[in-house]
C-alpha cells in the first residue's frame, strides 16, 4: 500500500504544466520589431541645385535657377522600370515631372530658340560620367551625373513641358544621342552650318546635350563632327511619360522652406476597414496637391492617391487597405515658386487579415482554456495528503 500511495503522488507530481518561460532574447526581438513596425521615421530632405543662365547665347544678363527635387518623387522613379523594350527611350521623358522649369525658363525668353538654347545650358552644367541602365530626369537632376541619352531626356522633356515639338535622335553607330527640335524659324545663333534632320517633312535641329562649358557650350543647330552625316534613328514622343505623381520646384532665388505633418488614425488594421491619414502644410497654403505615396510589404513605392488642401492647409484621406502585411504611407508636396517641396515622415501601418484575426483569437482562447485546465490538476486540496497519511496507519481486517 505503501508502494502505491508513492507512486500516485508520483504521477501527480509528474502530470504537472511546467511554467513556460518566454526566452529573453525572444521578447527582445518581437518588442525591437514592434518598435520598429510602429515608429514614424523621417526621409531625406529635398534636393537643391543651381543653374547658371543666361539672357540669349552670348548674353551677359546672368540668372540662377534653383531646381528642388523632393526625396519621395525621386524614390518614386527609382524604384519605377528602367528597362528597355524595342527602343522605348521615350517612356524617360518625362514632361509634367520637370514643368515647373519649362515655366520659369518663358519667363525670360520669348523666342523658341532661345528657350531650347536655355535648356541646353542646363544639361551642360551636369557633370558627365558614363551612366549603365537609363534613368528618369528626376534621378540623374539629383545625382548630378549622366551622359548622352541622360542629358537628352531632361533636355527632351524641359522642352516638350515648354511647348516645343522634340524628337530624341539615337546615332547608333557612334553610340550617341541627342535632342531634335522643331523651330518657328531657323536658327540664329548657330556659329557654324546649321543641322537637322527631317521627320514628316518637319525640320528636327539637333540640339547636343553633352558638354561642360554652358557659356559657350553648342547651341540649337550646331553639331559635333563625330555625328556630321550620321544616319540617326528618330524617336518621336508620343509614349512619353503623360503625368507624374508630382514635379520638381523651381524657381529664380532661393526656395522658403516648408513642411509637411502626417498621422494615421491607427497602426494596426484589419483588412479591408478604414483608416484615415491626414495633416496639414506649413505655412498654411490651401489647395494645394497632396500626394500619397505607399509601399506595402517591401514593394516599389507607388501612388495611393492625391488630395488638395483646404484653406487651413490641411488634408485628409479615408483608405480601406485590402492587401495583408506592413505598409510604409508617406504624404508629399512638390512646393511651388516660392516654396520647395516637403516630405512627410513615413508612418508604418500593420494590415491584419480578419482570418488571421480570428485565428489568433482562437489560439488565445484555446491557451487560455488550457491554462485554466493545468492549474487546476495541479492544486491538490489541503486535506488530499492528510487522507493519504492516515491510509498508512490504518489496521485493516485479517481477512485482508
Amino acid at each position: 500500500m505503501t508502494k502505491l500511495i508513492n507512486r500516485v503522488k508520483e504521477e501527480r507530481r509528474s502530470s504537472g504544466l511546467v511554467h513556460l518561460h518566454p526566452p529573453k532574447k525572444l521578447v527582445a526581438t518581437f518588442f525591437v520589431l514592434a518598435v520598429i513596425f510602429l515608429s514614424s521615421y523621417c526621409v531625406a530632405a529635398d534636393y537643391n541645385y543651381t543653374y547658371g543662365l543666361l539672357d540669349r547665347p552670348g548674353g551677359s544678363t546672368n540668372y540662377q535657377l534653383t531646381v528642388s527635387v523632393t526625396s519621395s518623387l525621386f524614390d518614386y522613379y527609382r524604384d519605377q522600370d528602367h528597362n528597355l523594350y524595342s527602343y522605348d527611350f521615350a517612356k524617360f521623358v518625362t514632361p509634367n515631372s520637370l514643368k515647373p522649369i519649362a515655366d520659369n525658363l518663358w519667363n525670360i525668353y520669348s523666342e523658341d530658340e532661345d528657350f531650347a538654347n536655355g535648356v541646353l545650358m542646363i544639361v551642360h552644367q551636369i557633370p558627365y560620367a558614363e551612366s549603365g541602365p537609363q534613368k528618369y530626369p528626376v534621378e540623374t537632376i539629383v545625382e548630378n551625373e549622366g551622359d548622352c541619352d541622360l542629358f537628352s531626356f531632361i533636355a527632351a522633356s524641359v522642352m516638350k513641358a515648354g511647348g516645343l515639338d522634340v524628337v530624341l535622335l539615337l546615332f547608333q553607330e557612334q553610340s550617341h544621342m541627342n535632342v531634335g527640335v522643331h523651330l518657328s524659324e531657323e536658327p540664329n545663333d548657330a556659329r557654324s552650318s546649321v543641322y537637322y534632320y527631317t521627320h514628316d517633312e518637319k525640320r528636327y535641329y539637333v540640339a547636343e546635350c553633352t558638354g561642360d562649358d554652358w557659356r559657350n557650350g553648342w547651341r540649337v543647330g550646331e553639331c559635333p563632327d563625330i555625328i556630321q552625316g550620321a544616319s540617326a534613328r528618330i524617336i518621336t514622343l508620343e509614349n512619353c511619360e503623360q503625368s507624374s505623381p508630382g514635379q520638381v520646384s523651381s524657381s529664380y532665388g532661393a526656395l522658403d522652406a516648408s513642411s509637411l505633418s502626417l498621422t494615421i488614425s491607427t497602426r494596426f488594421v484589419i483588412a479591408g476597414r478604414a483608416v484615415t491619414m491626414s495633416g496639414s502644410v506649413s505655412p498654411v497654403l490651401s489647395d494645394r496637391n497632396i500626394t500619397f505615396y505607399v509601399s506595402s510589404n517591401g514593394s516599389p513605392l507607388s501612388v495611393l492617391v492625391t488630395v488638395v488642401t483646404d484653406s487651413n492647409g490641411r488634408y485628409s484621406y479615408m483608405w480601406h487597405p485590402s492587401s495583408a502585411g506592413v505598409s510604409s504611407i508617406r504624404a508629399s508636396w512638390s512646393g511651388d515658386v516660392d516654396y520647395a517641396g516637403a516630405d512627410s515622415s513615413v508612418c508604418t501601418l500593420i494590415v491584419v487579415p480578419l482570418e488571421w484575426l480570428m485565428m489568433g483569437i482562437t489560439v488565445i482562447v484555446l491557451l487560455i482554456v488550457l491554462l485554466v485546465v493545468t492549474l487546476t490538476t495541479r492544486r491538490k486540496p489541503a486535506d488530499e495528503s492528510e487522507n493519504f497519511e492516515e491510509w498508512e496507519v490504518l489496521e485493516y481486517p485479517e481477512y485482508f
